[in-house]
């Protein structure tokens, strides 16, 4: 049975960058699913690094996409558009979507959900498709991680670093973190990574060297950039790769290329929100095949941290900048 939905909803945006506090809740229409598209009534809203620097005014949407932040929910399809057939009204599902997170209602694209499975909650199932689709892209396609391999993970209590250990030790990779602290390193032991690193006590490269006797990792999965670049490269070992997926530290590097050229090095990165629909939904597909299964026998489940409500999305902003969170932020619809 069809759901009575209202015409307004409430939506956090802003109405020009800022600290935190621009974040503030709005009125706004109820929005219409398209071909292809559902309409979700939003249980929960994932919080993640692209939110903020959207809000600092650094990471405009692409053309098309809500302006309201917030790039995965979950919650229920309340109203589905011309042609889809694979969702139906009632389904509970998570999404990966290109803004409209922070909001009662969302639109998706029908291919870009997933399905939440009985024993996933939905504050979880909101804290999985950002990280999901960013780590198996950038790992194991771009990265070509293979079993029994080593990989690099900066950041290793962020939400992609909580993601990107876990998934690699589902398959098969030692995983080497760094951190911040004594402490966070050790909660990153305590998710799974085999070795945690004190970049801030400690130079990583000479951890990694030692860590791996010498032979260096066979993949970086690098959030940081700038100056970074060039000490990841001395941690590859020859024929290593090189996945940039942010560029906290700095958007330029220097780097030798004879080094890079001697060591057959591979350099890539990606960004995910600009990436076509069909792309996307391939990558759900394959997501569906070879992780999900992980997720609905509960082998695979996000590392959590904090709840804030849908209008205190400032605080929970400000929370994530303080870079005193583990794993992930969700939005309470």
């Amino acid at each position: 049975m069809s759901v009575k939905l209202p015409k307004i909803m409430t939506a956090v945006g802003f109405l020009e960058p800022g600290g935190p506090e621009v974040l503030q809740p709005q009125e706004l229409p109820v929005p219409v699913p398209g071909p292809g598209e559902v309409l979700v009534q939003v249980a929960f809203a994932g919080v993640n690094r692209p939110d903020v620097v959207q809000r600092q005014g650094h990471y405009p949407p692409p053309p098309g996409a809500s302006p309201i932040p917030g790039l995965e929910v979950s919650g229920t399809v309340v109203a589905v558009g011309e042609g889809v057939v694979q969702i139906g009204e009632g389904d509970r599902v998570c999404a990966l979507v290109s803004g409209g997170g922070y909001a009662e209602f969302c639109i998706a694209r029908a291919g870009h959900c997933l399905p939440v499975p009985a024993s996933l909650s939905l504050d979880q199932a909101a804290a999985l498709p950002e990280t999901l689709f960013t780590v198996w892209h950038n790992v194991f396609e771009r990265g070509y991680a293979c079993e029994g391999e080593t990989l690099l993970v900066h950041g290793g209590t962020s939400g992609i670093g909580t993601m990107a250990t876990m998934l690699g030790k589902l398959f098969g990779l030692t995983v080497i973190v760094t951190c911040g602290s004594a402490e966070k390193c050790a909660q990153a032991l305590k998710i799974g990574a085999d070795h945690a690193i004190d970049y801030k006590a400690f130079d990583f490269v000479a951890e990694v060297a030692r860590i791996t006797d010498g032979k260096g990792v066979n993949l970086v999965l690098d959030m940081v950039a700038g100056d970074y670049v060039a000490r990841n490269l001395k941690c590859l070992a020859p024929d290593g790769r090189h996945v940039t997926i942010a560029v906290q530290g700095g958007a330029r590097a220097e780097i030798n290329m004879a080094f890079v050229m001697s060591k057959r090095y591979t350099l890539t990165g990606s960004t995910l929100r600009p990436r076509s629909d069909t792309f996307k939904e391939l990558l759900a597909q394959e997501l569906l095949t070879n992780v999900w299964p992980m997720v609905a026998d509960g082998s695979l489940r996000p590392i959590m941290d904090k709840q804030f409500p849908l209008a205190e999305a400032a605080r929970a902003h400000a929370y994530m900048e303080s870079g005193d969170h583990v794993g992930k932020i969700v939005l309470a619809g």
